[in-house]
């Protein structure tokens, strides 16, 4: 059954209690921040706009959780003179226990990138670790703030299950890059200022690329990629290209996941044109094309790059991103200073009027 979207005022009063999550929350380690991203991610690919509960399983939760810390389990270095590489600690006490489990994980299994392990049988295992952390963990405080308990986000659901409460899925959707820049900041304020981080770290400015981007390595392979798939041509203005930019075509910074599908590759004018913006009619048309067309061989591409592969899921982003654009009177961006509205035309060719 459809519940009505929830009205302005509850909306406000979610964003409010957000707030004060992030102000009178007691964050020991970088679970919390973790848990919020994965709620967040989770409701914009299965949830719905209406005011419906969602149900989710503690191990697709945990499942994010490895993807999400996988790469923190690496030692970060700077290659300053004043600092030691090292891996960086995301807990005031002892490290935290989901980067132990993934380390031994790794060096245990040989698996470089969480795509991999995941195809690999013991990956289960590491899975149920990390489930009962986040089950024992950031799910049984994340909603103590302010010297209370206040379950608002969710409550448990039977075994092995929580429940989004009515209208947070919605909200979550709704307001999902602001829960994420939220969830990102405070978890990087939240490295650096562990003091033993110090001496990893001193003075670097790329820790929110390590923590949260790709790496070089999984960009050049994703960029070879492409150019073999696509050949050396702009995906936006067709023109044939040297030098290439590896865009997401629904805007990192609207939904900042690495999903195979979602990369095209663009010249660096047309990528900075673009920039943060939805793309237009005739781009959204010939991206589904190509989703529906080479899906086997853009996930092939995902594997070889360590990024998480899921058309289905891409193609339910893009039609949140649509739909809230168009909700919002939002513009497509088409070429250089030209942009159009985003209308029912683009919602039917995802299938989401």
């Amino acid at each position: 059954m459809v519940s009505p979207a929830p009205s302005a005022e509850v909306q406000l009063a979610f964003l409010s209690k957000l707030q004060r999550l992030f102000a009178e929350g007691d964050f020991t380690a970088t679970y919390k921040f973790a848990l919020l991203i994965a709620l967040s991610d989770l409701a914009v690919e299965l949830g719905a706009d209406d005011g419906r509960e969602l149900p989710l399983s503690i191990q697709q939760i945990a499942d994010r959780f490895v993807q999400l810390y996988w790469r923190h389990a690496l030692p970060y270095g700077t290659g300053r003179q004043d600092t030691n590489a090292g891996v960086l600690v995301q807990n005031l006490g002892v490290q935290a226990a989901v980067l132990t489990s993934i380390a031994a994980f790794r060096a245990s299994s040989g698996a470089t990138t969480s795509t991999q392990a995941r195809a690999m049988p013991a990956y289960g295992a590491l899975v149920a670790k990390v489930s009962a952390v986040v089950s024992a963990q950031p799910l049984t405080y994340l909603q103590n703030f302010g010297g209370i308990t206040d379950p608002f986000l969710y409550e448990k659901a039977g075994r092995g299950m929580i429940q989004l409460k009515p209208n947070v899925a919605y909200c979550l959707r709704r307001f999902h890059p602001l829960v994420q820049q939220l969830a990102r900041t405070h978890w990087m304020d939240h490295v650096k200022a562990n003091r033993r981080n110090h001496a990893i770290l001193g003075d670097a400015g790329d820790l929110e690329d390590f923590l949260f981007g790709l790496s070089r390595q999984s960009l050049a392979t994703i960029s070879t990629g492409l150019r073999k798939l696509d050949g050396a041509r702009c995906f936006y203005c067709g023109q044939g290209m040297h030098g290439a930019d590896v865009d997401h075509f629904i805007p990192f910074a609207l939904y900042p996941r690495d999903l195979a599908h979602n990369f095209v590759l663009a010249h660096p004018q047309c990528n900075r044109s673009k920039s943060d913006s939805l793309a237009g009619k005739g781009h959204l048309e010939r991206w589904l094309q190509r989703l529906s067309k080479q899906s086997a061989q853009l996930a092939e591409i995902g594997i070889s790059a360590g990024v998480a592969v899921d058309d289905r899921t891409v193609h339910r982003v893009a039609a949140w991103g649509y739909s809230n654009a168009h909700a919002a009177g939002g513009r497509a961006w088409i070429k250089a200073a030209a942009y159009e509205t985003v209308g029912i035309d683009h919602l039917q060719l995802l299938g989401a009027s």
